[in-house]
């Protein structure tokens, strides 16, 4: 599952590197920088758009294996990516 979804999303990244952005940042400040990118020049955009997926997933991969993330990767402005999606949705339970 994990090799296809990164497949489906290098391919959608490639006929339009917003959406890409999207699925993998969410609506915030990367997608705006995305859609700013690519307005600007379509390179750019795929540029920063295949940047955020290789931080996306090496983190993820990193996270997966137990391994934290030393800092942040720079330009990179979404928590979701930062963590490798790991990073929402957790409560830490009360020690009794």
């Amino acid at each position: 599952m994990g090799a296809a979804s990164a497949i489906l999303l290098v391919l959608i990244t490639i006929l339009l590197p917003p959406l890409g952005v999207y699925a993998v940042a969410g609506c915030g400040a990367d997608l705006l920088v995305n859609i700013c990118l690519t307005i600007l020049g379509y390179f750019p955009g795929h540029l920063h758009a295949f940047y955020l997926e290789y931080v996306y997933y090496d983190r993820r991969e990193q996270a997966k294996h137990g391994i934290p993330s030393s800092s942040r990767a720079p330009g990179v402005y979404s928590e979701r990516v930062q963590s490798g999606g790991y990073g929402y949705g957790t409560i830490v339970q009360p020690t009794h």
